[in-house]
């Protein structure tokens, strides 16, 4: 009889839930289509993407510009590695802070991806939404080269590359990697069970996903000039146009593209779905 006691406390302290999860997203949504919204976010997407590339690639060309020894720069001039980590993780925190509460704040095709196989987003708006990010980082870095012609074709367009020494191999890790890492913290920073529990703290979404982009450049500017966003490395290679930002375009894709699907499932799978199990048997156990 106690045992049962016992058993009944137990489902019920998880039964008790002091948050609630989101229903699964339709695969197919056609009536979102049909809904302004819908289409509010599709630009709220594209403009963000345009405003990211914009800025994070003149930060690029304007640190290789001003470190341009032979040009007459100063080796040590510029924001350096470290400004330009700051650049994308800075603008990323200001623009999924303005727009998460239109579109979610995605600004990125690997983060819509892994949304989309959480059941977060419709397949409809998961394309639609890449659709509107790679034409909005195409736009905004047609607008740096329309501003900085010169700087920007002769320092390169700020595409991603594999740099020498590398090979493709850790060039692909990479980018798993610390596409894993954003995604992540995307899922984590936006979990219902955790703004629930931790809501006597004041911490906003935006600030660690920003920080989590901040932290993965600087790991991997050296080796990739760091993607982790395939909207960011196809805009770059469109208007720059050049043999070598497309020899290895393709790690941009599928790297991302996999972190992205790790990182969902070991959130989704892993540390949601099997965590009342999990604490079950833990509790269960004595010898534990």
């Amino acid at each position: 009889m106690a045992k049962h006691d016992v058993e009944v406390g137990e489902r019920g302290s998880f039964s008790g839930k002091d948050y609630h999860d989101p229903p699964p997203a339709p695969l197919i949504d056609a009536e979102e289509l049909t809904q302004w919204s819908f289409f509010r976010a599709l630009i709220a997407e594209f403009i963000a993407t345009l405003l990211f590339l914009y800025i994070t690639v003149l930060t690029v060309i304007g640190y290789k510009s001003q470190s341009d020894v032979q040009a007459g720069g100063d080796v040590c001039g510029g924001v350096g590695i470290l400004g330009i980590a700051w650049a994308f993780g800075g603008m990323i925190f200001i623009l999924v802070y303005c727009t998460a509460g239109i579109s979610g704040g995605h600004i990125n095709p690997a983060v819509t991806f892994g949304l989309f196989l959480a059941r977060k987003v419709s397949l409809i708006r998961a394309i639609m939404y890449m659709v509107a990010q790679c034409l909005g980082a195409i736009c905004g870095v047609g607008l740096v080269k329309a501003f900085q012609k010169a700087y920007y074709n002769k320092y390169g367009g700020g595409a991603n590359e594999l740099s020498e020494g590398y090979s493709t191999g850790v060039g692909l890790g990479a980018e798993i990697i610390g596409t894993f890492v954003l995604v992540y913290t995307v899922f984590s920073a936006t979990d219902p069970k955790r703004n629930a529990r931790d809501s006597h703290v004041p911490v906003l979404a935006p600030l660690p996903i920003g920080f989590a982009v901040f932290m993965v450049h600087l790991a991997t500017i050296p080796v990739t000039g760091t993607g982790i966003n395939p909207a960011r490395s196809l805009g770059a290679a469109v208007i720059y146009n050049q043999k070598k930002a497309w020899d290895d375009h393709w790690i941009f894709w599928v790297g991302p593209f996999i972190g992205a699907a790790i990182a969902a499932f070991y959130h989704q799978f892993i540390l949601r779905a099997s965590a009342a199990k999990a604490l079950g048997s833990f509790r269960s156990n004595p010898t534990i």
